[in-house]
């Protein structure tokens, strides 16, 4: 990747992101989110709210061999703090070396939390490793770790006990009962051994095909990604359900979360809805079903209330693979009606940028390109697994090397352009919030972009990305073939933007006589 320099106009023009999506900065990929709120260890009275995800840093492949942790207060969830290394796991219970000594590599995890008799509370970890240690389980006394595994198995070192495998997900119950969910392509249940919080309890027997699975019907359509939470007296099981071909008029997916609800934790279950759908789905006037992000990937995460509100956390597909995932939140509508014959509405979320900015983003601060909720090219991208083919706008991603030291949302670090911007392409944002700028006279907008070699125009429209679909433009950004590689930044007049207040979506299309090559790299854009 070509190094970015931040340009002084774009610095002194503009503040800093942060708590858009995704939330967390752009250099750490945390998919599989788990969200939890739990008392803060080091101020009591104090809350705050946990990400126990996956980390994608092993580049070629899934995930990677260290689980960390990331959190906020719950009164300012647009500062996000990074609690360090929680768990790795690279040697056995005798403490001999497993493997060559890396560590486990370590799948989506989750998280329970078991109280005593005398209030204290045990935070147990449960990360998934694809092998001889599928059930893995780890304890702390802290939410932040760090864990230490708790259920190795007395017969052979190397291996642990218990029935927990892909994607597992925990709870105890008000009444001190514990549960386990796992599964892929068939999900599974088991009433837990409160003692270990890892084996199956003694009397009871574990519950295949808990919920359909993708193959068996047309409506539930369990793919992998368990997670549970309850609300009131109901039962909220969500996971990553694979689409019907055809079904909201698209080819099938496990890019979307789904839930089902119930009155007790195993069932049976109820299908509830998609409560996000990962492609940015949106339909033509005719009703034409299109995607407006990546096409097809997967996705992990779970709900969660803070402060009163609700929040749905999954993750998005970043760069050009499958192994960059970038953690993600909209906010939803919960409806619970208790009673034996209730229900759990969940409303579906908007694939927006807006994270936990849901008043729109600030036009005075400065963004990365690449958190576009919305990027079309000029014919539809496909995928070639684990990759995917685009013929115009994506994401390209940044990798550091992390110390815990710095700001990790430092501009200089911080980085995400949209590359491969061909004629044709769009990149969308929504929604920015034009109330600062409203009536105000010499508003400019500022745009970062590094030429390559082919001469074009950047077109920037209001509410939608042409006229002719009821878009407003509201100003045109030259490229200059000439300047080639080396990073420009414009201050371009957009008087037309003292007439809008509110929420808008805001779109750049990219033009060219050149077709099929890209006419800029595009680094970021504020308002001034």
């Amino acid at each position: 990747m070509r190094k970015l320099i931040l340009s002084s106009l774009m610095a002194a023009a503009c503040g800093s992101a942060m708590a858009q999506n995704p939330y967390l900065p752009l250099w750490e990929f945390i998919p599989d989110g788990e969200p939890y709120v739990f008392d803060d260890p080091d101020k009591p009275g104090e809350q705050r709210v946990y990400i126990y995800g996956s980390h994608d840093d092993l580049i070629t492949n899934y995930c990677g061999k260290d689980q960390v942790v990331w959190s906020a207060s719950v009164n300012d969830l647009k500062h996000w703090r990074y609690d360090g290394v929680i768990f790795t796991n690279k040697t056995d219970a005798k403490g001999k070396k497993l493997g060559d000594g890396s560590g486990d590599v370590l799948y989506a995890p989750d998280v329970a939390v078991k109280t005593d008799a005398n209030g204290k509370k045990t935070y147990y970890l449960y990360p998934n490793v694809q092998g001889s240690r599928h059930g893995l389980v780890a304890k702390s006394d802290r939410p932040d770790g760090p864990f230490k595994v708790c259920n190795w198995s007395t017969e052979k070192a190397d291996s642990v006990v218990g029935p927990f495998a892909f994607d597992p997900a925990a709870f105890v119950d008000d009444d001190g009962r514990a549960y386990g969910y796992w599964g892929f392509g068939q999900s599974n249940c088991a009433e837990l051994d409160t003692a270990t919080m890892a084996t199956v309890k003694p009397g009871t027997q574990i519950i295949e095909k808990m919920i359909p699975g993708w193959e068996h019907d047309k409506l539930y359509r369990f793919f992998e990604a368990s997670s549970i939470r309850k609300i009131k007296d109901k039962y909220v099981f969500i996971y990553s359900r694979m689409t019907n071909n055809g079904e909201f008029g698209l080819p099938q997916t496990n890019y979307t979360l789904a839930y089902c609800y119930s009155n007790n934790p195993t069932g049976p279950w109820t299908y509830g809805g998609t409560i996000i759908d990962g492609r940015g789905r949106a339909y033509k006037a005719d009703g034409t079903a299109y995607e407006t992000a990546c096409v097809n990937g997967n996705t992990h995460g779970s709900i969660c209330e803070i402060n009163g509100k609700w929040w749905v956390f999954y993750h998005r597909q970043a760069g050009t693979d499958e192994y960059s995932r970038q953690a993600c939140v909209a906010p939803i509508n919960v409806e619970v009606m208790e009673g034996k014959d209730g229900y759990v509405r969940i409303s579906e979320a908007e694939f927006t940028c807006e994270g936990f900015q849901t008043e729109g983003l600030d036009p005075y601060t400065r963004y990365q390109a690449g958190i576009a909720c919305y990027y079309m090219s000029p014919e539809r991208p496909h995928q070639v697994y684990p990759n995917m083919i685009y013929p115009g706008s994506h994401t390209q991603i940044t990798r550091i090397a992390y110390d815990g030291k710095k700001d990790p949302y430092d501009p200089s670090i911080n980085i995400c352009p949209m590359v491969n911007n061909t004629s044709g392409s769009i990149v969308g944002y929504k929604y920015f919030n034009f109330s600062k700028t409203y009536g105000k006279i010499g508003t400019q907008l500022l745009v970062n972009y590094q030429p390559e070699g082919c001469a074009g125009t950047i077109d920037v429209y209001l509410d939608q990305p042409s006229e002719a679909q009821g878009g407003v433009k509201i100003a045109t950004i030259p490229v200059d073939a000439s300047a080639k590689e080396k990073e420009v930044a414009v201050a371009v007049a957009v008087p037309m933007l003292t007439n809008y207040n509110g929420k808008h979506a805001l779109f750049f299309t990219f033009n060219s006589d050149t077709k099929g090559k890209s006419i800029c790299q595009f680094n970021s854009l504020c308002f001034k």
